[in-house]
């Protein structure tokens, strides 16, 4: 039995797939899901979580040593020159532990917290992204992290001591034909005795290349004594029947160690299960929670690296008779690059300390940093090649060639540009951002939308929705924010809360309008969603830059130039907020979806009219059909 190369399902079927995956329960408070709900809960993330001492003590010992190797043993040049991570180089992290950040200490690992994981890999990341990259789709999302949440004794006893010290993982849903729609996933996973047997192709397995162990959702099919689905599997990477049949290249990340996958007969222990059959996708949707900090953190520290390269540059450069940061046109971009990576380092600290706690469920949050974090960390970084002008059009190779500092500007855009697309692409985070801030909208009133349900359960989801908004509507009226004197303790940052809670107010209101008013339809309103999503996030931003510039002023550290970097931001924020209410209503929404029509329909093809078409020849989606391999193996382990 074996998968067929495309799976076609409806869109509903798409839909209910995705619905299975969530986590349906709110166990525990969310200061995100409070604010898309217009309830401003400061007392979540005030006053700022702190880590514990030992925590602190291991992490910062770990920093030390990490940037020590990163500034002697890392040649980030030589990495993007040749578009391989050495072989002695990886050796030397797996000689730090660097491989164990996450895991637990008594099966290897450094046991580091969320908040030091995710400095290091801002640190190591500086010195090169492809390195942060091959470390954080080894343990965010590969095999260490689901093990931990998923695994038996037995799996973490076999495989974690492995990835904590020599072996890499990587994580492999993603298909030729399936990228964020996981119902079409057509790998098969075949029951055969004590085994599974695995078919199929997969596509961008980050790490892939030269993994030792890798992490496969794979489709099992229901059948006598198995109810079947996405399930996730611990497989070896040199098992028989497994060939990466190509090491993929990008336009930034020359490093990455990225392929194709391709599976024929692959014989899988049943015991490599990770958690029961059809729990695939919510294992991966898990993960992500906390794995998605990752990318963020590092999108911080490239902020850091820009601001100091921006400070430098437009301090020695000089036109006009004074330095390039002295006119407003550049100035203004540094205020932004400053505030704004003041910001994201804000969101992702919050974050992860929230995390590390447990107290709090930051699934919403996670997604807004890893949102946030891409769409600002890709504007700092093109706002730093505009301040540098043509030097940063120029590789750094060509200007250390002319006698000028090799600044890698261009590469650092080129990297930084996968992370809108990489662990879930914007327009993908937007919808699961939306679908988690309506929840408690569709609890409520779902079945009245649902073209499914009969009259009755319409009649009771009714009642139901009544009681909620009688008593949720009144509340979103006035609040806190709206009084003078709230938050003071904040002092010039208490009117930027104030702005907060009213504005979340405001955005609840909005969002049960829209309800309202598309009803069953507004899951196709993408547009709406979309800057629903970022208003919250930019309000989540806010919030965590108010909070963390009041713990450095009250633990001494900088706050006066926090407190700064904290209005900066903020007054920067609120005219992007207002402008983004303001396109709720007013926008081109129904008219873009004309001229997509119009496109699609062919009647603008005399618009093309005038150039050559310089793309090769080949299919669209190339063909993943299952199947022996025809390809020699690219696979490439480390030694």
């Amino acid at each position: 039995m074996t998968a067929p190369s495309i799976r076609n399902v409806s869109e509903r079927e798409a839909r209910q797939v995705a619905e299975a995956a969530r986590e349906q329960d709110w166990h525990k408070p969310s200061f995100a899901k409070e604010l898309f709900l217009g309830r401003f809960r400061l007392d979540l993330i005030h006053p700022h979580p702190t880590p514990a001492v030992d925590d602190v003590r291991r992490g910062e010992k770990f920093l030390a040593t990490l940037r020590e190797f990163c500034e002697t043993e890392i040649d980030g040049a030589r990495i993007e020159r040749e578009g391989r991570i050495p072989d002695e180089t990886v050796r030397g992290l797996k000689e730090l532990g660097a491989l164990g950040m996450k895991i637990d200490p008594k099966y290897g690992g450094l046991g580091l917290t969320q908040v030091y994981y995710n400095r290091a890999l801002a640190l190591v990341g500086s010195a090169s992204p492809a390195i942060g990259a091959l470390l954080s789709a080894h343990q965010s999302i590969g095999v260490p992290q689901p093990l931990k949440l998923f695994g038996t004794q037995e799996q973490k006893e076999t495989f974690l001591p492995r990835l904590a010290r020599t072996d890499i993982s990587a994580f492999l849903l993603t298909e030729p034909d399936v990228g964020s729609d996981p119902a079409r996933l057509a790998t098969a996973a075949v029951p055969d005795g004590e085994d599974y047997v695995l078919d199929g192709v997969k596509l961008w397995t980050t790490n892939g290349v030269v993994a030792d162990l890798l992490v496969v959702m794979a489709r099992v099919p229901a059948s006598e004594g198995h109810k079947g689905g996405i399930t996730a599997f611990v497989v070896e990477a040199d098992s028989p029947g497994i060939t990466v049949e190509n090491r993929n290249a990008f336009m930034g990340l020359r490093g990455l160690e990225n392929g194709v996958t391709r599976f024929h007969r692959v014989r899988v222990p049943a015991a490599n299960r990770i958690g029961p059959e059809g729990a695939g996708l919510k294992i991966a949707l898990t993960t992500l929670n906390t794995g998605r900090l990752s990318l963020p953190a590092m999108c911080a520290g490239t902020g850091k690296w820009c601001l100091k390269i921006a400070r430098e540059w437009s301090g020695a450069r000089e036109q006009w008779g004074r330095p390039i940061a002295k006119h407003e046109a550049v100035g203004a971009k540094i205020s932004f690059i400053a505030a704004t990576t003041f910001a994201l380092e804000a969101v992702v600290d919050l974050a992860s300390q929230m995390a590390d706690e447990n107290r709090n469920d930051i699934r919403i949050e996670a997604a807004l940093a890893k949102l946030y974090g891409s769409e600002m960390g890709w504007r700092i970084a093109d706002e730093l090649v505009q301040i540098r002008g043509g030097r940063g059009f120029e590789t750094a190779d060509s200007l250390a060639a002319r006698g000028e500092r090799a600044v890698p500007a261009e590469q650092t855009l080129r990297d930084m540009r996968i992370n809108r697309i990489f662990e879930g692409s914007t327009e993908i985070m937007h919808l699961l951002i939306a679908r988690e801030a309506v929840d408690a909208h569709l609890s409520v009133a779902g079945d009245l939308i649902d073209p499914d349900k009969s009259l009755a359960d319409k009649g009771r989801a009714a009642a139901k929705a009544g009681g909620f908004y009688a008593r949720w509507l009144p509340k979103l009226v006035a609040g806190p924010g709206q009084l003078p004197r709230t938050y003071q303790e904040f002092g010039e940052l208490a009117g930027h809360l104030r702005y907060v809670e009213r504005t979340s107010r405001k955005l609840a209101r909005s969002t049960f309008y829209a309800m309202s008013r598309w009803q069953g339809k507004m899951e196709t309103k993408q547009g709406f969603l979309g800057r629903i999503v970022d208003i919250g996030a930019e309000l989540f931003a806010m919030s965590a830059a108010c909070v963390r510039a009041e713990h450095l002023r009250l633990t001494g550290a900088h706050g006066q130039e926090a407190y700064q970097l904290a209005d900066a931001f903020c007054r920067q924020a609120r005219i992007r907020v207002e402008e983004l209410f303001h396109r709720l209503w007013t926008n081109t929404d129904e008219l873009d979806r004309k001229v997509v029509s119009g496109v699609l329909g062919g009647r603008y093809t005399w618009l093309e009219e005038g150039v050559v078409d310089p793309s090769g020849d080949g299919a669209w989606i190339a063909e993943a059909a299952p199947g022996r391999s025809t390809k020699d193996n690219a696979r490439r382990p480390f030694r």
